[in-house]
């Protein structure tokens, strides 16, 4: 009995030691194949053992196949925050991805509330959506890429790719559905003071989505009183062909459009700030 209790002890330090040896390496996860190839065990064994890693909160499931270590400051939690295995994540996946909306607001200090749910923009088509107690991770797609608008933000797990604030700023004019017009106002007057007229510039000669840019112009111009990036932004949308949109594409199409950029008002703006 005594020499069950060895095989079984050390079945774990080595499980322990493997643990340890990825968190010495900078990272927080890893898959099950990774597990397969390390360990010489069935499936069945294989599960069992990460079952019972999890039940002591020192492991966590992000998705099928892909796990998370959780050192002690986070055992509270029970999760690691979503910066620390982003990047693991979507380069299991294979797919290009940036920190979007929201989060990325937030790594720039313009959220003023840390958001619950975590904004990751995918190359189409993007990965389904993580939810559970613990985690919320809302995955958007994106077919056309602007690589000049993301840039890589440090983390203690290596790199992560993170929405420059002009492109966040269109981003959030893009998926207008999932922030809402008013929480997008109040971030982007933080926002603002981190935006460049040259980058704004180059990132909307390439964004796709002209509405996108109507509505930011117009926020700026008329909420923000952000002259220069207006104008600035105006000279780009000058260039396109452009049609009336509403402010809110939730919201009915009345209002007063009687403006440069062509948005029609179709609601009132209620800052949170």
């Amino acid at each position: 009995c005594s020499m069950d209790r060895a095989i079984e002890k050390n079945k774990y330090s080595n499980w322990d030691s493997f643990l340890l040896e990825l968190q010495s390496k900078g990272s927080y996860t890893f898959t099950f194949d990774e597990l397969r190839n390390r360990f010489d065990l069935s499936e069945k064994t294989l599960l069992q053992v990460l079952y019972r890693y999890k039940a002591k909160k020192k492991v966590a499931q992000i998705r099928k196949g892909f796990y998370a270590i959780i050192p002690p400051e986070y055992s509270r939690q029970g999760m690691l925050p979503p910066y620390l295995f982003i990047d693991d994540l979507m380069k299991s996946l294979n797919k290009r991805y940036y920190v979007a909306l929201l989060s990325a607001a937030a790594i720039y200090g313009a959220a003023h509330q840390q958001p619950m749910e975590y904004f990751v923009i995918a190359r189409s088509p993007a990965p389904r959506n993580i939810k559970n107690n613990r985690l919320k991770i809302t995955f958007l797609s994106k077919n056309d890429w602007i690589q000049e608008g993301i840039t890589q933000k440090k983390t203690n797990a290596g790199y992560i790719n993170v929405s420059m604030p002009e492109l966040t700023a269109l981003d959030f004019f893009d998926y207008t559905r999932v922030v809402g017009i008013n929480r997008i106002v109040s971030v982007l007057q933080e926002l603002v003071e981190e935006m460049k007229i040259i980058t704004l510039v180059r990132i909307a000669r390439q964004y796709t989505n002209t509405a996108a840019i109507q509505r930011l112009g117009y926020i700026l111009e008329t909420e923000l009183l952000q002259e220069k990036l207006a104008n600035n932004l105006w000279k780009v949308l000058n260039q396109r062909q452009f049609f009336p949109v509403s402010l809110s594409p939730q919201k009915e199409k009345k209002g007063d459009a009687n403006n440069r950029w062509k948005v029609i008002r179709n609601m009132e703006i209620e800052s949170d700030l």
